[in-house]
């Protein structure tokens, strides 16, 4: 493959799909989505042709090497994400011991392929995730403002303090209109918070 060629490869260029903010992600444009009766499947129990599982949302927050291939091999995926409701963008990991330049490659995942499913006609709504006060500067790029957002409470459980100031952030930066929220917010979490349920996989429906 010459330099050329590779200057027009979708794949590794990723891009085509709009930037936003100082790091140039791709944005994740905000979408209306009713708000009542919420059901969340995890990615790595959605299979092909769950016809009667259709009004449940895809949501990532597992871990990563089960949906690496959503972002490899972005085609091969598509035909049964589309089956869903609405997806939540990929919560690749954003560890505060991970080096920072990973922190911002798990970000950049996450937008393009938010926008990448948004630029197939799916609905898409962004994952926030942080990790310290540093992670502040990127982690909220690409994303409008008074959007609805989806959050994920597993592993904050080991620092509650560090979490709330990256909650508070995403607040202040952001203003999401909603926060899609998996698992039982703290007390102390304000905004227009949907605690939802997960789906049990062992009910759906082929």
């Amino acid at each position: 493959m010459t330099s050329e060629t590779m200057r027009h490869d979708e794949k590794f260029m990723r891009n085509g799909y709009g930037s936003s903010g100082c790091w140039n992600f791709s944005k994740v444009s905000a979408q209306d989505i009713s708000l009542e009766d919420i059901e969340l499947l995890s990615y790595s129990d959605t299979k092909p042709n769950y016809i009667l599982n259709r009004h449940r949302a895809v949501h990532f927050f597992i871990d990563d090497y089960r949906f690496e291939s959503v972002y490899k091999n972005p085609e091969k995926n598509l035909n049964k994400l589309s089956q869903y409701r609405f997806l939540i963008s990929p919560d690749f990991s954003v560890y505060t011991d991970m080096p920072r330049w990973r922190q911002i490659e798990s970000v950049a995942k996450s937008r393009w392929c938010g926008a990448y499913w948004q630029s197939k006609g799916l609905t898409v709504i962004p994952c926030i995730s942080w990790s310290d006060t540093q992670s502040f500067d990127f982690c909220f790029d690409g994303i409008q403002k008074n959007a609805t957002v989806a959050i994920g409470m597993n592993g904050c459980k080991h620092s509650r303090l560090g979490f709330l100031n990256g909650y508070n952030a995403m607040l202040k930066t952001l203003s999401p209109s909603n926060i899609i929220c998996l698992g039982k917010p703290y007390p102390e979490m304000k905004g227009n918070i949907i605690s939802v349920k997960l789906a049990n996989a062992r009910k759906a429906v082929r």
